[in-house]
């Protein structure tokens, strides 16, 4: 193998419960749309035929509790709570049966929007990776494995900001489904263990500014937290 010019980066892990050693990432698939209020408070409709994605830098991956500085380039800044996937078995055209002894376990994420850059792009038909893929921008709580959260559907989604409730949903509203977004995912891609599917968003998005503390809750799972900090 040939010398590295530089130092390369080591791959950012995530915690999980009950667990000394961590869960390495791999890659961060984020799906759209999956919340019908959502899309409408966006003002788009779902698209029920199929699911659509989009991906964050597996270095956008942070964890729960931590400071992230207000990012630049941007005036809209937001938050979106969601469940997370995490991959713990190979899986390649799978069915939904297999899809589902695929997820290792399941984990609190907030995908955090320059959302003033996503739509100005978006209405220029160009990709969203300047509103999407930021610095700090996938912030991930510890996992908690499959067998300990029950089946998904019933949890309640809940995000606050300052103290103030600003998205709560359940998991049930959820337009596509667990198993049903790892099955179509993997019509795609080779998914692998170090893979997190972050599944979409409920309505109640929102800016936050420097200075807000978020915290968000989905029932069996533990909770995350973000301090939004200064501009670099």
């Amino acid at each position: 193998m040939s010398a590295l010019l530089f130092d390369a980066p080591e791959l950012p892990v995530v915690a999980v419960r009950g667990e000394t050693a961590a869960f390495p990432v791999r890659r961060v698939f984020c799906v759209g749309r999956n919340y019908a209020a959502h899309a409408a408070e966006m003002g788009h409709e779902v698209d029920r035929e199929k699911p659509f994605y989009f991906t964050k830098s597996v270095f956008a991956v942070t964890p729960s509790g931590a400071t992230v500085a207000y990012p630049p380039g941007t005036e809209d800044f937001h938050y979106e709570l969601e469940l997370v996937l995490a991959i713990g078995k190979p899986v390649f055209k799978a069915a939904k049966d297999e899809a589902m002894a695929a997820i290792y376990g399941y984990a609190c994420g907030l995908d955090m929007t320059r959302r003033d850059l996503q739509i100005s792009e978006r209405v220029k038909q160009r990709p969203w990776d300047l509103g999407k893929d930021v610095e700090n921008s996938a912030v991930v709580a510890p996992i908690t494995k499959a067998g300990e959260m029950g089946a998904i559907g019933p949890q309640r989604i809940r995000l606050e900001v300052n103290g103030e409730v600003r998205q709560d949903a359940l998991l049930s509203d959820m337009v596509w489904k667990a198993e049903e977004i790892v099955s179509h995912l993997s019509g795609f891609y080779h998914l692998k263990p170090g893979d997190l599917i972050m599944t979409g968003t409920p309505a109640g998005v929102g800016p936050v500014v420097a200075g807000d503390r978020l915290v968000g809750q989905i029932d069996g799972l533990e909770d995350i937290a973000l301090q939004i900090g200064d501009p670099d």
